[in-house]
């Protein structure tokens, strides 16, 4: 664990916003062994999960262009839709990462306001959310209108109007430095997890509280 995680545990936060890809659902090999499918086909060389974990980043655009895709030859939008078709056609069987369910449990017992905020499209956000059946957890579930994922500072923006949540009061989770990011944009809190979608050592460049795993994140939250 690292970062002053102090200050939230003395900030007394009372609403939680959760990421969903890499946060909640453990899909980390999904995304690796459908970009390397696209990858393949353009005879392109494959990416280790390590390699991976160096490279992803938010606009996904640009992690496709560091992964070796040439946007002159053809469309992001054509690359982007064909990783979605894999995605979803594999995402089911993707788990929830170990812990999750006990963490939105207690959480919710402890009376913790709780939303997803994702950069992935409404609708089949909320058909994953109910098929893992989490979806009793929150308060209410945003996503974004298409399947490019360029980012959710503005989503985040709006989410925190609608909800009502105030920004000292609310701490954001994710497993990304766009999360940071996205926190830092609405002045919110924010803790990081180091088992999604990029390494331990690149979040903590973003400043923020840094754990390896949600079992640290429960006791971080005080929720054991």
């Amino acid at each position: 664990m690292t970062g002053n995680q102090n200050k939230y545990i003395a900030n007394g936060f009372k609403n939680l916003i959760w990421d969903f890809n890499g946060t909640l659902l453990n899909d980390l090999s999904l995304c690796v062994d459908s970009i390397n499918q696209l990858l393949g086909k353009r005879q392109l060389k494959h990416l280790s999960t390590q390699n991976y974990l160096d490279i992803f980043t938010f606009p996904v655009q640009d992690y496709y262009t560091t992964a070796g895709f040439d946007f002159s030859k053809e469309p992001y939008e054509t690359v982007a839709m064909e990783f979605m078709e894999l995605y979803l056609n594999g995402v089911n069987k993707s788990p929830l990462h170990e812990k999750v369910i006990t963490l939105l449990s207690t959480a919710r017992d402890h009376g913790f306001r709780q939303i997803i905020l994702s950069a992935m499209e409404i609708n089949e956000l909320k058909k994953l959310a109910k098929n893992l059946e989490i979806e009793g957890y929150f308060e209410n579930i945003y996503g974004i209108d298409n399947h490019l994922a360029a980012g959710k500072s503005y989503l985040a923006s709006h989410a925190m109007t609608i909800s009502g949540f105030k920004p000292e009061e609310t701490c954001l989770i994710g497993d990304t430095l766009h999360d940071a990011e996205v926190a830092d944009h609405i002045g919110i809190q924010c803790i990081l997890v180091a088992s999604g979608h990029q390494s331990a050592a690149r979040l903590r460049k973003s400043g923020h509280t840094v754990v390896e795993n949600h079992a640290e994140l429960r006791t971080l939250l005080k929720l054991n």
